[in-house]
């Protein structure tokens, strides 16, 4: 069974998305969706749990071997992030299932598609799979980016589209000179093949820079993250909220492809130029955040400076900063797919003025206006909560590093800017209301958008409680990916045995 576990987190969501479609009965997409989504849970765990004693599992499609077959890992970064896609996967779809599938059609089909999108580009132990996946998880968000329809979102869509494509153009072009120069795409191979003498150094070198062009560009790196804020602001509340997890996907496939290939043979090839834009990507982000005028482009802004805060780490090339990376990582996501989600209710709440930061309506829910004070507070990296104690943990990581003093003072005046922008609007929110304004008449929250809302808010004060557990696994999890080695010879070996077991680093 254990041999087998690698493809579980791909045939659930493809299994439930071919079932959706056999019906296009709401009630029944939703069951099916919803139970998927929480058995996807419960099998990216036990993952989870089956990685962290460090042996690589490898899944070799049709039982062709590594490097001629498609391969997918599971180590305990692949694991751990298939795990926290789940996690917010289901939560953002117990959120939508209240109603806001019912405003277009295929919703159901096409979560479950991006869902299998995401968790394949964790998985795949492949170049080119990861550009399949990649476009699998692509196509399905064009859709959902649109869904409710609308002239913003369809402005959105059109500029997300195109941006896009030319990304996917890009990834092929690099495919083929990586391809061309080194005859594998097999992740695993080409750290092999690059160790070796005997290739055109400069065009294997273009073909990694237009590679990494490519994934900066998924994850929002200046100047390719104009789309982002846009894009995020238009797309409905829990659209947003599992975009939250898809910059992540360019900064971890980044991460693996230093880490493993580039960290040995190209050392200097993100030297310099990644950390200064990824900085620059921080002051652009807080500066937006600063000038928003409505929640959800604030939010959206927010969502950018963390990718930025990101893309500053796989330069360094260290154990240490990568730990405190993932961590940060984890926490980052779930608050802004929190805050996304808040919101969409705050925007309800408040009628004509929406999320708005302006004078209106006070608040009929008395929660939401503490549930915005732990997620704004989780946020802008303040205490006791988990934002805080990542930003800790990744400023001290890099207190020995080059670049080091200019990442400080970056990343704290843009926090402070984030702090301050966070209580001057939070005023209009909570405390501000136009004169003789009583809270808006119409429907409750709801039980199922609550508890989603609450779940991934009380991830701020749960990861700060758990927060050894977790930065212990992150440990390990960048000393695992800082194995090339192992990693390697992992792959290789153990694409051609039946038990796809690899070996211990």
């Amino acid at each position: 069974m254990n041999a087998n576990a690698p493809i579980l987190p791909i045939l659930i969501p493809l299994l439930a998305a071919l079932l959706q479609m056999i019906s296009g009965h709401l009630r029944f997409q939703r069951a099916v969706g919803l139970l998927a989504t929480a058995l996807l849970v419960l099998v990216t765990g036990w993952l989870t749990l089956l990685a962290d004693d460090g042996v690589l599992r490898v899944y070799a499609l049709g039982d062709w071997p590594a490097p001629f077959g498609i391969v997918l890992v599971v180590d305990r970064l692949a694991a751990g992030m298939s795990l926290l896609t789940a996690v917010l996967g289901f939560l953002v779809l117990l959120y939508a299932s209240a109603g806001f599938d019912e405003r277009g059609v295929h919703f159901h089909p096409l979560f479950q598609f991006q869902l299998l999108g995401l968790l394949g580009a964790f998985l795949t132990g492949d170049l080119f799979n990861l550009f399949v996946f990649f476009e699998i998880m692509l196509l399905a968000s064009y859709v959902l980016l649109a869904h409710g329809g609308g002239l913003a979102r369809t402005r959105a869509g059109i500029s997300y589209v195109v941006l896009n494509l030319v990304g996917s153009a890009l990834f092929l072009i690099a495919l083929g000179l990586i391809y061309g120069t080194l005859g594998t795409l097999n992740l695993a191979d080409v750290a092999r093949a690059l160790a070796l003498p005997g290739y055109d150094r400069s065009l294997a070198r273009l073909a990694f820079a237009l590679l990494i062009a490519v994934f900066a560009l998924k994850a929002g790196l200046l100047p390719l993250s104009f789309w982002l804020p846009h894009t995020y602001t238009a797309a409905g509340a829990p659209v947003a909220a599992l975009f939250a997890i898809m910059t992540k996907v360019g900064i971890v496939a980044i991460l693996r492809v230093q880490a493993i290939a580039l960290a040995p043979a190209m050392p200097d090839l993100l030297d310099n130029w990644l950390t200064t834009l990824a900085l620059a990507t921080v002051v652009f982000a807080a500066l937006g955040a600063l000038a928003a005028v409505r929640l959800r482009a604030l939010v959206a802004w927010l969502v950018l400076l963390s990718a930025g805060t990101l893309l500053t780490t796989p330069a360094q090339a260290s154990a240490e900063v990568s730990a405190a990376a993932l961590y940060y990582l984890v926490q980052s996501t779930l608050a802004g797919a929190a805050f996304f989600l808040l919101a969409g209710l705050i925007s309800e709440q408040r009628g004509k003025v929406a999320d708005q930061f302006m004078a209106g309506p006070p608040l009929r829910a008395t929660w939401l206006r503490i549930a915005f004070l732990v997620v704004a507070t989780t946020a802008a990296a303040l205490p006791p909560f988990s934002g805080f104690v990542g930003k800790v943990m990744l400023l001290t990581s890099m207190r020995d590093v080059e670049a080091g003093m200019a990442i400080w003072v970056v990343v704290l005046m843009s926090g402070f800017i984030v702090m301050a922008t966070l209580a001057r609007d939070g005023c209009y929110l909570i405390w501000k209301h136009k004169a003789a304004s009583r809270p808006l008449t119409g429907d409750p929250v709801g039980w199922r958008r609550a508890t989603a809302t609450m779940l991934l808010i009380a991830a701020g004060p749960l990861l700060a409680i758990g927060a050894r557990p977790l930065s212990d696994y992150s440990a390990r999890t960048a000393a695992q990916l800082h194995a090339p080695g192992a990693y390697v010879t992992g792959v290789l070996a153990a694409g051609a045995t039946p038990t796809g077991r690899g070996a211990r680093p």
